[in-house]
C-alpha cells in the first residue's frame, strides 16, 4: 500500500535510515533499562516551572512507548520520499524547523488548555512525534492520490490510505497525543507556506551538511538495489526506457480498478465482498497494456493507435511538472506514457 515511495527501501535516504536505526535502538535500550526512562520523559511542569530546558531535547527525541516508536518508524519510512526528492539537507532543514517550532507550540498549547479548561498538562508523550505529524502537510499537498480499489462498493482505497490509518493509530495511542499532532501540523503548515520566512531562519547550514555528508552519510547510506541499472553504466537507453515503462504499467493497472468496479455493477456478485470489484480481469489488463513495438498492422489501422495529445493541454501539463522540479524530457515521456494524465505522470516521476 506504500505505493508512493517505490520499492527501493532506504536507498538515497540516509537521514531517514539514521532516524529509524538510532531512535528505535534507543527505545529498545530504554525498555530494557527502565531506571533511565525518567531522563527522557517529556515533563511539561519540569520545563515551565523548574526550568529544565534539557527535557525539550531528551523528551522530544526518543519514544518511551514501543508502539509509538513502531508507528512513527513506519511513517518516517514512508515519508523518506521527501528526502529523495529534495535532498538530505533540505529534509533535515524541514525536520529541524518543525522540531523547533513544535517545541514552542507545545508550551503555548499547554497554556491554552490550562486557561480554557482549567486543566494543567503535566506530561506529554515522548519522542520525535510532532515533526513526524508535520510531514503529513507536504504529504497531503505534494503526493498525488491514486485510486487503488473500493471495498463494499463505497469505501475508496487509495495509495495514501494506509499512511493516514497509521497516523490515526498514532494519534489515538495516548490522551494528549492530539496536542503534539496539532503542534506538528501547525509547524508543518508554517514551514510549507514559508510563513514569517521560516525557511530562511531555521535551516541546516551548508557547512554542517558538508560535514554530515562525509561523516554520517557513509555510515547510514544504503547500497543501490539489485535489478536497477545505473545511468551510463552498461544500461542502454532502450533498456532503461523499457524498465520505466514496465514500472509505469504497474501503476496503470492500479487505475483500472475503478473501471473494473463499474463493470462489476452490471453483473452483481453474491456475498459480502464482491471480488470482481477488487481485481480486474486478465482481458481488461491486456487491453490496457501498450505493445512493446508497433508492427505494420498498427500502422494500417489508425483507430487502434492511442489518440495524440492535445498540444495546448500537454504544454500546460509539462509546465506544471517542470515547476515541481522534474526535467522537461522526463515530463514529456511520463505524459505520453500516461496519456496526459497529470496525476499518474506525477506519481510515476516521484518514484524515479
Amino acid at each position: 500500500m506504500f505505493t508512493t515511495t517505490g520499492s527501493r527501501g532506504l536507498y538515497k535516504a540516509p537521514l531517514s535510515k539514521g532516524l529509524l536505526l538510532v531512535l528505535s535502538g534507543l527505545t529498545v535500550m530504554l525498555s530494557l533499562l527502565p531506571q533511565y526512562q525518567h531522563m527522557f520523559e517529556y515533563n511539561m511542569q519540569a520545563v515551565s516551572q523548574q526550568q529544565q530546558v534539557w527535557r525539550l531535547l531528551c523528551g522530544r527525541l526518543v519514544c518511551l512507548d514501543v508502539k509509538d516508536s513502531f508507528c512513527s518508524g513506519l511513517l518516517i519510512y514512508n515519508f523518506r520520499i521527501f528526502e529523495r526528492r529534495f535532498g538530505s539537507r533540505k529534509f533535515a532543514s524541514f525536520m529541524l524547523a518543525t522540531w523547533c517550532l513544535s517545541a514552542l507550540l507545545d508550551l503555548l498549547l499547554a497554556q491554552a488548555v490550562y486557561f480554557l479548561f482549567d486543566y494543567e498538562v503535566e506530561e506529554l508523550p515522548a519522542g520525535l512525534l510532532a515533526p513526524v505529524f508535520s510531514l503529513f502537510v507536504p504529504f497531503y499537498w505534494s503526493i498525488p492520490k491514486v485510486p487503488v480499489t473500493q471495498v463494499l462498493g463505497h469505501i475508496s482505497i487509495t495509495n495514501k490510505t494506509l499512511v493516514y490509518i497509521v497516523g490515526l493509530q498514532l494519534l489515538t495511542s495516548s490522551p494528549f497525543m492530539w496536542l503534539l499532532a496539532l503542534s506538528g501540523l501547525i509547524s508543518g503548515g508554517l514551514y510549507h507556506g514559508n510563513i514569517l520566512w521560516v525557511r530562511k531562519i531555521l535551516f541546516v547550514p551548508a557547512w554542517l551538511g558538508f560535514v554530515a555528508r562525509y561523516i554520517l552519510e557513509p555510515i547510514f547510506s544504503s547500497s543501490q538495489p539489485t535489478g536497477e541499472a545505473p545511468l551510463g553504466m552498461g544500461a542502454t537507453l532502450d533498456i532503461q526506457r523499457q524498465q520505466r515503462m514496465d514500472q509505469l504499467d504497474q501503476q496503470l493497472l492500479l487505475a483500472q480498478f475503478n473501471e473494473a468496479h463499474l463493470n462489476a455493477r452490471q453483473t452483481p456478485q453474491a456475498g459480502l465482498l464482491q471480488w470482481t470489484r477488487l481485481f480486474p480481469t486478465l482481458r481488461q489488463r491486456a487491453q490496457n497494456r501498450a505493445p512493446a513495438q508497433p508492427g505494420p498492422q498498427a500502422q494500417t489501422h489508425p483507430s487502434a493507435q492511442a489518440p495524440p495529445l492535445d498540444n495546448s493541454v500537454a504544454e500546460e501539463q509539462v509546465a506544471r511538472l517542470v515547476e515541481m522540479g522534474f526535467s522537461r524530457m522526463d515530463a514529456l515521456e511520463a505524459l505520453r506514457a500516461s496519456n496526459n494524465d497529470i496525476n499518474m505522470a506525477t506519481n510515476f516521476l516521484l518514484q524515479h
